[in-house]
């Protein structure tokens, strides 16, 4: 793997202890396990998209319906909570 600079990293005993074990199992240095465990962490969350992205192309797919819907839905909540407040 290739090098780079060095960083200062706080580590728990157990987590440090858990990253030195599998560096010995896979015959490996501790700063090449964080090195890939960082990495693959790196593309994992890169490939993630926000859900407003996932739902892009359904956005005004629909025809039809209260076009008001979903205005003052705060509001609605607020008055369905007040009404059930009321009744107790």
């Amino acid at each position: 793997m290739a090098k780079g600079e060095p960083l200062a990293l706080r580590l728990d005993a157990e987590t440090r202890s858990r990253i030195a074990r599998l560096a010995r199992w896979k015959g490996s240095t501790v700063s090449d396990v964080i090195r890939e465990a960082v990495g693959t962490m790196l593309d994992r969350e890169e490939r993630l998209e926000r859900p407003a992205d996932l739902a892009g192309d359904l956005v005004g797919c629909v025809e039809g319906g209260d076009p008001s819907r979903s205005s003052g839905g705060g509001r609605r909540v607020a008055e369905v909570l007040r009404a059930r407040r009321s009744r107790r």
